[in-house]
């Protein structure tokens, strides 16, 4: 046999994302913690926008299951709802909730999620204070604002402007839980390391 006739198997691709039994629980966790953290329900503040607990699963997800499993959680979650599940903030679901003032900020979960995980867990390096601060502020809050404020004036029929105004009652609210966020997640690297590690040649 000659060298030419050997051929050794192909590379995996580095940057593929594989999802095994173990991400695929870790996943719907986050899926069901998300919805259970709508329970308390959901308090208007203007036009059909609402306070709720929720943005504190988005965060968590993105900050602990990292970008791509940390969107996933959000599609999970997101899909169950378009299905008819009462899985939102005061028992909304179905596929009106999509097209309504707060579908913005719906899709804005999947992305901020996505945006979190790839700030704090930027290059697979181990978790810092300071990036993931970083990530769960320009995730949670930036990013979910800026797909959900044009959504919510879009179907409102309100100016930009004032409909982003308004949009800042929420912001004291997603501070606290963005707190939480940090908190939680640099305890639960203290105390679970092993469930922070990024296999190798995969970054997200």
């Amino acid at each position: 046999m000659t060298d030419q006739t050997v051929q050794s198997a192909p590379a995996k691709p580095a940057g593929r994302l594989r999802i095994d039994a173990t991400d695929i629980a870790r996943i719907a966790v986050f899926a069901a913690l998300t919805a259970v953290l709508g329970l308390p329900g959901a308090f208007p503040v203007f036009g059909s926008v609402p306070i709720t607990a929720q943005t504190l699963g988005v965060m968590l997800a993105g900050a602990v299951l990292g970008a791509w499993r940390g969107a996933l959680s959000m599609v999970v979650l997101l899909v169950l709802v378009a299905l008819g599940l009462p899985l939102l903030a005061g028992g909304h679901g179905g596929l009106a909730v999509f097209v309504g003032p707060t579908a913005g900020y719906l899709f804005g979960w999947i992305v901020g999620a996505f945006v979190i995980g790839a700030i704090v867990h930027a290059g697979g390096r181990k978790l810092t204070w300071p990036r993931t601060i970083v990530g769960v502020l320009v995730g949670g809050i930036l990013v979910v604002y800026a797909i959900g404020i044009p959504v919510t004036a879009l179907v409102l029929r309100l100016p930009l402007g004032p409909t982003a105004l308004q949009a800042t009652v929420f912001l004291p609210f997603d501070l606290i839980k963005a707190a939480i966020t940090v908190a939680v997640t640099m305890t639960l690297v203290r105390a679970y390391p092993r469930a922070f590690r990024v296999r190798p040649k995969e970054r997200a």
